[in-house]
């Protein structure tokens, strides 16, 4: 179906999904952008509607058969000029697809958690770039899941979709409250992990393996004492400089790659094979 008009309803739709309380009382989310989409449908995401502008294809050829994979799971499919297009994305530089669909959150006692997991707690993280960038970094260092705490950030805001590149729906998502989480995963048997300038060891300097939560705090503020109190393990990232402390996001990396790195020389965790060289350096997966 084609959209030729700025007030369409569909169009005023996704535009009110921007909205943190649109999203809420519809319960969907908007997904924009190539690799997003792609990796929200490998994933097993059945979005419920498609909007595509061809005209702005960044002609990598691979467009159309998200296109088809769309409607061939039941979504609207919406064919869109580019002006119309321009009027519902959200990136500045779209290109071309946009998907909507349902929340990825869900409930703790949702969960399946594997034995030795690794999990990321998020409390009351502020920006949506930083909460994005955290999930991102979960996918990579192979966490079983991130619980994100008293949330000030939506998850489903279009920038935690967009900082995570997609990654948020491969790896799972609960939300609950600090007490909700801080007894989920001390019945499992969970050691929960603390960053903190006046710890006395270093971050390195611990055991990460088994079941080991980190537990991540607000950018101004960090952790509040309610997550302090019921740390097993506290610890320092090392400071050189001037600063006293990282970005959020930057300690996830440290801190969960160190977990990884833990598991790895103890073997238990692959080392995972390498990609293929194509002649070209890439930091931006």
């Amino acid at each position: 179906m084609e959209i030729t008009s700025f007030s369409n309803p569909k169009v005023k739709h996704v535009v009110r999904l921007r909205n943190r309380r649109d999203r809420d009382e519809a319960g969907e989310m908007i997904v924009e952008g190539y690799r997003e989409c792609r990796r929200a449908l490998d994933a097993g995401y059945r979005p419920k509607a498609l909007f595509h502008c061809p005209e702005m294809y960044l002609k990598n050829e691979h467009e159309g058969a998200i296109v088809e994979e769309c409607a061939a799971l039941g979504a609207d499919v919406y064919t869109c000029p580019a002006p119309i297009f321009a009027k519902i994305a959200y990136k500045e530089r779209p290109d071309g697809l946009l998907m909507i669909g349902p929340h990825v959150s869900r409930r703790l006692e949702d969960l399946r958690l594997p034995a030795n997991a690794l999990v990321i707690v998020a409390e009351a993280i502020e920006k949506p770039g930083n909460l994005g960038t955290i999930l991102r970094s979960a996918d990579a260092a192979g966490a079983a899941a991130v619980i994100v705490c008293d949330r000030v950030t939506d998850v489903h805001n279009p920038n935690v979709v967009r900082a995570s590149t997609g990654t948020m729906f491969t790896v799972p998502i609960a939300e609950a409250s600090s007490d909700e989480a801080l007894s989920f995963l001390k019945a499992r048997g969970f050691r929960i992990l603390a960053a903190t300038p006046h710890a006395d060891k270093l971050h390195f300097e611990e055991d990460l393996s088994g079941n080991v939560a980190i537990a991540l705090g607000a950018e101004q503020y960090g952790l509040t004492a309610k997550w302090m109190d019921g740390a097993d393990i506290r610890v320092r990232i090392p400071m050189l400089g001037v600063a006293d402390s990282l970005n959020v996001s930057a300690a996830a990396v440290i801190l969960a790659y160190e977990a990884v790195r833990q598991r790895i020389a103890s073997g238990a965790a692959a080392v995972p094979a390498a990609e293929p060289w194509h002649g070209e350096g890439k930091v931006d997966h």
